[in-house]
């Protein structure tokens, strides 16, 4: 299984220069030596890699990457695994192999404690996440809040808290949130509509407006879904949205400044590189699941055709 350290690619044809890319989980003193041993490298963001012109650039990141695997990470992997030896995680979510290797539930606390953890990286072909042993003190240090997420999220956990929480108001809540989400309708500012032809971010994550119905907004549903509206004047009315696609945050031009009061208080905004690296995040990862759904069903369609 290839490991993400040594992902290494020669640009694909049609680009200006030639060259090579060469991605690694981030590090700070890794990307130090990074950029002191190739300074024309420039950060690509529509690849997620690091981008070094030439004709020989592959030949030299390789090297430079090797050095790097034989070396300090090397080392640092044998003491995390001596450390390991000595005093282990002891969990039904982890197994020590080559790597350590978490499989938990689904989690939003889990997939955000372990991508805090350095060089951690999820092994799509396995479903689950592989850490070094050069990255156990940090995961030592998030396994508590790992752990215990993982085990609210367990499915027997989860069906005891939904039975719990039936006929309570905060049930009527969520399941009120939930349906006006699955509506895909968000309120705007009649004298300040939004642009339909890009990405926007929203106090709902990144959006691309499809359509402003003109049908006006109700109090109620303002202040019981859309409580930053209250921080605005005027008249509100419904608008039509949709997710945009990874290629299309991709080609988002981010903006200078975060935005300011009366932009966040009409609801829509320009986002930051900041917020379009996590939406490009999260839309790549919706999309990567959706393909692999889409090719499970497909094996299953196969496999189901008699002989």
């Amino acid at each position: 299984m290839p490991s993400p350290l040594e992902s290494i690619t020669v640009e694909p044809a049609g680009e200006d220069r030639a060259g090579a890319t060469a991605s690694f989980p981030y590090d700070t003193a890794l990307v130090e030596r990074f950029r002191a041993a190739f300074p024309r490298a420039r950060w690509r963001d529509d690849r997620r890699a690091w981008f070094v012109p030439g004709s020989t650039a592959e030949r030299r990141l390789d090297r430079w990457l090797q050095r790097e695997l034989s070396g300090v990470l090397a080392h640092a992997d044998a003491r995390g695994r001596d450390a390991f030896a000595f005093d282990p995680i002891v969990s039904d979510y982890l197994v020590p192999a080559e790597d350590l290797m978490v499989r938990t539930p689904y989690s939003r606390t889990v997939v955000a404690e372990l991508r805090a953890v350095l060089w951690a990286w999820w092994d799509g072909e396995e479903r689950l996440w592989r850490i070094p042993y050069r990255s156990l003190e940090e995961l030592r240090r998030r396994w508590p809040a790992i752990e215990e997420a993982a085990r609210r999220a367990e499915p027997v956990e989860r069906k005891r808290r939904r039975d719990e929480l039936k006929g309570s108001a905060e049930h009527h809540a969520l399941r009120a949130k939930s349906r006006e989400r699955q509506r895909h309708r968000y309120p705007v500012l009649a004298d300040q509509l939004p642009p339909g032809d890009r990405p926007l971010m929203s106090h709902a994550g990144a959006l691309v407006f499809t359509e402003v119905t003109g049908e006006l907004v109700d109090e109620e549903s303002l202040h019981q879904h859309y409580l930053w509206s209250a921080g605005a004047t005027g008249d509100f009315v419904w608008a039509s949205w949709r997710r945009p696609g990874h290629d299309e945050l991709v080609r988002t031009w981010p903006a200078r400044q975060p935005a300011s009061g009366a932009e966040l208080a009409r609801g829509w905004w320009q986002p930051t590189i900041e917020e379009l690296r996590d939406a490009r995040r999260k839309a790549r990862s919706l999309e990567r699941a959706q393909a692999t759904r889409r090719q499970r069903q497909m094996q299953g369609r196969q496999e189901e055709k008699p002989v």
